[in-house]
C-alpha cells in the first residue's frame, strides 16, 4: 500500500463511493423524507455519515476478525450486496425495505441511506485495493457533496426533473454493476 496521497486513487475511490451512496438518485427519497418530517438537518446527517464511514474504515476489519471473517470474504459478500443495489437502481425494483421513523436526519438518512450496508461493505473492499488515506479523502469529498445536495434538494429536483433523476439513477446502477463484478473477480481470483 502507498503511504502518500494519490490523486488517481482519490478520484477512483470518490467515484466508487459516489455511485454507491447515490445521493443524486436518492433525491426523491430525501424529498419524501423532508415532506414527512418537515425538515432535514443536513449538517447532522452529513457528520453522522462521515463518522460512521471513517469509524468502520478503521475498525471494520477488527470487528470482522472478532467474528472470524477475513476481508476477502467480506468483500465477496459486499460485491453481491452492491450487485443487488445496482440491480435495484437499473430495474427500478426494491429488494431492501426500510421503515421511516419521524426523526429522519439520522435514521434512515445518515444510516442506512447514506452510510448503509453497501457503503460499509464497499469501504472494506476498497481497503484491500487502495491506500487508507486516499479512502479517507474520498469519504470526505463525498460527504461534502452529500451536504451540498441535502442543502439544495429542491433546486436539484427542479433542475433535473423526474426523468433526469431516473436517468442518473440508472447510469450509476450500471457503474455499480461493473464495480460489483470487479470486486468479486479481484477477491476470488477469477
Amino acid at each position: 500500500m502507498n503511504t502518500y496521497f494519490n490523486s488517481k486513487e482519490i478520484l477512483s475511490v470518490s467515484m466508487i463511493l459516489f455511485a454507491i451512496i447515490d445521493i443524486l438518485g436518492a433525491i426523491p427519497i430525501v424529498i419524501q423524507l423532508r415532506q414527512k418530517a418537515g425538515h432535514i438537518q443536513s449538517e447532522k446527517a452529513s457528520l453522522v455519515s462521515l463518522s460512521l464511514m471513517i469509524t468502520f474504515l478503521f475498525l471494520g476489519e477488527a470487528l470482522l476478525n472478532v467474528i472470524g471473517l477475513d476481508v476477502k470474504s467480506f468483500a465477496i459478500a459486499g460485491s453481491l450486496v452492491i450487485f443487488i443495489i445496482a440491480m435495484e437502481m437499473v430495474l427500478g425494483i426494491s429488494f431492501f425495505k426500510e421503515e421511516m421513523p419521524e426523526s429522519v436526519s439520522i435514521v434512515p438518512l445518515a444510516f442506512p441511506l447514506i452510510a448503509g450496508a453497501g457503503t460499509m461493505t464497499t469501504l472494506l473492499s476498497l481497503k484491500s485495493e487502495y491506500a487508507t488515506q486516499n479512502i479517507v479523502v474520498g469519504i470526505i469529498v463525498n460527504m461534502i457533496f452529500v451536504y451540498i445536495v441535502l442543502k439544495n434538494t429542491l433546486r436539484l429536483e427542479k433542475l433535473f426533473g423526474k426523468a433526469g433523476l431516473n436517468v442518473l439513477r440508472k447510469a450509476f446502477g450500471i457503474i455499480l454493476l461493473a464495480i460489483a463484478i470487479k470486486l468479486f473477480r479481484s477477491n476470488t481470483g477469477l
